[in-house]
């Protein structure tokens, strides 16, 4: 069976829609993926980091309160002027290590003395030594004579660390350099080298020492704390403890910790030097884990005026519970579905688009053709109304002037024969006579009527040009309505008969609406004629126009007024408001540019000519040129 073409493109275009939308959602799915993936990584290197920094400010906080024992037991050998075996052992008792500071290991001073100093130590050390205080024979170790010493003299627990006792701590150069540091500074100082234990290997301790200085003398400078310098008040821990204690407290059981002492802090290392290794957790569990599979960061501790550097390290997976395990599969899943359900939504609405962007193009084309068409008639129409409108002008000039050379002759013919006849039976016949006159009155007032009829049908005025047919309008529509009316316009004021009439009618219309509708008392017309265009503007102080006025049904005469400019291709405007008058303006391009102003004599200036009420030339009868001299 033949394939139908159609079908097989709809089948062609439906595949790549899906095709598109299930690599779309499945690239959003991945994407999502990764985001939460990241995201719950980086909340768990959080959780390590931030215990990493718990672990760090307990050691820390270990390591004040041992700096605090040391000041204590400064303060008690400073307090006291000679402390024997029984006190020493009664303050050390007192603070409760076993409780307060388990992993405190023993307390114990050294004694400062120069070599000049050592028999005489020896002698008074061995001559104080009671029985039944546990301690043993005295005895410097090493003996080698050196030029000072740091011997220990006084320890507790007796019992545990009785075989320090007479060590010199200043033969090993590193505690001879703390030792140093420590008393010209009066702070606590640790050399950072472990002391073995022995029979316990991989318990090593280490130890912290504080000054102690001779009563009631200055300790202002360095020489003065020389002079003063009794020897050291020091404590032995254990690291192990220490940490082990850190962690404990603060639950980080997942946590890896490797310290390392990285050197005094004001003095650099130098290069090639290895840091000493002060501590190691178990090298299972979290210290096994791969680099790329576990979380590391390294944070720094000061103890005894060294650096020490924590390196904690935990396996990842240890800090992801089961909900972070799945969620970013979750995502994919939800990611990739709402982002196909989208991409279908979306499909369907741009489909629907399109068909109706094509339907509006349609319906454009249509309503184009039609708006052309419409604007052809329109275009036709205006040019129709133009034409009727030159028609009616000329109609209206021809049936003017037939009446006037027609009817007007008749009845002049008629005026002079009644005049005659009255003349002559005014002695004769009187009631012949008033026949007569009462015919001659009636002449008189039907050629009244026919110059209105042909004022309203053509002014003949408008032959004397623009000018001369508005003061003659102005004079008529003062006459008529009683209102002040101010004419200005400039002289020279030159135009076809085609503009005049319309700028004429638009006077007659704009009057007749002052007149009917404004209820003002003072009109003021304009009349100008500059950079080749002829403007009036007709302004009234009455009511003003009302909104929706000018598209009142059945009212034609502003619509007739634009209709009328626009045909000449000017514009007007129509402006006002209630209670503030209504102004017409009208503006019509207009062949030549306007004369220039002509000197006046005396050298002054030529201003606009401004007639007022006062000033109008009255334009009667008599000022209009008709012809075969009919009065009218």
């Amino acid at each position: 069976m033949p394939t139908n073409p159609a079908h097989k493109n709809w089948l062609s275009h439906a595949a790549s829609v899906w095709w598109t939308g299930a690599l779309l959602s499945l690239g959003v799915g991945l994407a999502l993926y990764l985001v939460t993936a990241l995201s719950i990584e980086h909340d768990a290197h959080q959780r390590f980091q931030n215990q990493a920094r718990n672990a760090q400010y307990a050691i820390a906080a270990r390591v004040r309160a041992y700096t605090d024992v040391l000041r204590s037991a400064a303060s008690f050998f400073q307090a006291t002027e000679r402390v024997d075996r029984a006190s020493f052992h009664r303050y050390v008792n007192g603070l409760h290590l076993p409780q307060e500071f388990a992993t405190i290991d023993n307390i114990n001073f050294a004694q400062y003395v120069t070599d000049g100093q050592r028999d005489h130590f020896e002698r008074a050390v061995r001559a104080s030594a009671r029985a039944g205080d546990g301690y043993p024979a005295f005895a410097i170790d090493p003996p080698a004579r050196r030029a000072d010493y740091a011997i220990i003299t006084l320890i507790e627990p007796v019992d545990q660390f009785g075989e320090k006792l007479g060590a010199d701590i200043a033969a090993r150069p590193a505690v001879a350099h703390a030792l140093a540091l420590s008393r010209d500074t009066g702070a606590p100082a640790t050399s950072g080298q472990l002391i073995a234990v022995p029979g316990q290997p991989g318990r090593a301790k280490l130890a912290m020492r504080m000054p102690v200085y001779r009563q009631d003398m200055a300790l202002d400078s360095v020489s003065h704390r020389r002079a003063a310098y009794l020897g050291s008040v020091g404590i032995g821990f254990s690291v192990r403890r220490l940490v082990q204690a850190a962690l404990d407290e603060i639950g980080g059981h997942d946590l890896h910790l490797a310290l390392y002492d990285d050197g005094a802090l004001d003095e650099p290392r130098p290069r090639g030097v290895p840091d000493t290794l002060l501590f190691a957790s178990p090298a299972g569990g979290a210290g096994g884990a791969a680099a790329r599979d576990s979380f590391t960061t390294t944070l720094a501790v000061e103890c005894g005026g060294r650096l020490w550097q924590a390196q904690f390290s935990a396996p990842k997976a240890a800090w992801h519970s089961r909900v972070d395990r799945y969620l970013p599969w979750i995502a994919l899943d939800m990611g990739s579905l709402v982002t196909l359900l989208l991409y279908l939504l979306f499909h369907t609405l741009a489909t629907s688009r399109r068909r109706a962007v094509r339907m509006a193009k349609g319906m454009t084309r249509e309503l184009r053709d039609s708006q052309a068409s419409l604007q052809r008639s329109h275009h036709q129409l205006r040019r129709l109304a133009a034409h009727a409108d030159r028609i009616k002008e000329q109609e209206r000039k021809r049936i003017a002037r037939e009446i006037h050379d027609d009817l007007g002759q008749n009845l002049l013919v008629l005026r002079i024969e009644a005049d005659l006849l009255a003349a002559r039976t005014r002695q004769r016949h009187p009631r012949l006579h008033a026949r007569a006159r009462t015919t001659l009155g009636q002449i008189d007032r039907t050629i009244c009527s026919v110059r209105h009829i042909i004022n309203d049908l053509r002014p003949a005025v408008l032959d004397l040009g623009l000018c001369a047919a508005v003061e003659w309008q102005i004079e008529q529509f003062r006459q008529h309505a009683g209102l002040a009316c101010e004419l200005a316009v400039e002289n020279d004021i030159t135009v076809d008969d085609l503009c005049a009439t319309a700028f004429f009618r638009v006077l007659q219309e704009s009057l007749s609406n002052v007149l009917q509708h404004a209820h003002a008392s003072a009109v003021r017309v304009t009349l100008r004629q500059r950079d080749g265009m002829l403007t009036m503007t007709i302004s009234d102080n009455g009511v003003g126009i009302a909104p929706g006025v000018r598209n009142k049904p059945g009212s034609f005469g502003l619509v007739g007024i634009e209709e009328r400019i626009g045909l000449l291709g000017g514009h007007c405007t129509i402006s006002g408001g209630p209670l503030q008058g209504t102004t017409v303006t009208v503006s019509v391009p207009v062949a030549g540019p306007a004369d220039a102003p002509a000197p006046q004599s005396g050298g002054s200036e030529h201003l606009p000519h401004e007639k007022s009420a006062g000033s109008l030339t009255n334009i009667n009868r008599e000022t209009i040129p008709l012809e075969n001299n009919l009065p009218f």
